[in-house]
């Protein structure tokens, strides 16, 4: 007997059905996986399905979300379309989906090669006193007690990109404590290095930016050439809530940054076209001399380079 017999294709996966599916229907699988089945004629409970577990689809997508080449987005269920937050992660976008559009490209069941693993790709990530930086799972974690004094906690992944090739970063981040005095300084997004005490000694960034107790999210950007001051989105941040960032720098001359899939500021120029790099993910939090407690978070972190390097 061979010591190995294929059974099915590894691109799909059978089972008897629960429920009736129809043609096109994405499903989530016992593992987690997603699936689409491809059915000609609807399936009824007991049959026996067959779902594709690989492959490109045009998926039906949220109205008014921006999902751009190479990022993460997820399915709901409710709705029967894709978002860039869901029931269950469905893959990565092929090509990019404007606010209009109905329907996006996504390869299914695939993770991004470009992950920056928070308990592997860290170069750097260090406390000057407080609570400091903690790892767990893909989640990051920046904190400071109530102890009235200087201090700083950053993480720089060890992932970088060229800024000559353009690039998307893309995160999740969450305010657990924004304090109780403008002392606390967050930022979150692209650098070129990192600070052990101030953030605005960075001379290459583009960041998500809040004040300490404030939950205004505000964006900035410095390429040693051209600083742009933080404005205010006009988006706020909701305690304890995660939001999604992402930076896309593929076209360096003017970045266009989007929160929960909305382009924020687009009339604003953030630029990084003079920096040098390469660009790293930086979270970043500082406070002065204050009580001012922190805590705040960041996961799900992907740069990607623009275009072919």
């Amino acid at each position: 007997m061979a010591e190995g017999t294929l059974l099915r294709s590894p691109a799909t996966h059978e089972f008897t059905a629960a429920k009736a599916f129809t043609s096109g229907e994405v499903v989530q699988l016992i593992d987690g996986r997603a699936g689409v089945y491809n059915g000609l004629n609807a399936a009824a409970i007991g049959d026996q399905v067959s779902v594709a577990v690989e492959g490109e689809y045009t998926l039906a997508k949220t109205a008014s979300v921006v999902m751009l080449e190479g990022q993460r987005v997820y399915w709901v269920k409710s709705t029967g379309k894709a978002n860039y937050t869901g029931d269950f992660y469905i893959g990565l976008v092929v090509a990019d989906a404007a606010a209009a559009a109905t329907t996006v490209r996504v390869r299914i069941n695939e993770h991004p090669p470009h992950d920056v693993d928070v308990m592997k790709n860290w170069m750097d990530d260090v406390a000057l006193l407080g609570l400091g930086v903690t790892r767990v799972g893909d989640q990051v974690q920046l904190a400071f007690d109530a102890v009235a004094e200087v201090a700083a906690a950053h993480a720089l992944s060890g992932i970088s990109v060229p800024v000559a090739s353009g690039m998307i970063l893309d995160f999740e981040m969450a305010i657990f404590d924004i304090g109780d005095d403008g002392a606390l300084d967050i930022n979150v997004g692209l650098a070129n290095a990192t600070h052990a005490s101030d953030c605005d000694s960075i001379t290459e960034s583009v960041f998500i930016h809040l004040d300490g107790s404030a939950l205004s999210i505000l964006a900035e950007s410095d390429d040693g050439t051209t600083e742009v001051a933080a404005t205010d989105t006009t988006v706020d941040a909701v305690d304890d809530t995660w939001f999604r960032v992402q930076i896309d720098a593929r076209t360096t001359t003017d970045i266009q940054i989007y929160i929960n899939g909305v382009n924020v500021l687009p009339a604003s120029v953030f630029k990084l076209n003079a920096a040098t790099g390469p660009m790293k993910f930086l979270a970043h939090i500082e406070k002065t001399s204050n009580d001012t407690t922190a805590d705040v978070r960041v996961r799900r972190v992907t740069l990607q380079p623009g275009s072919v390097i």
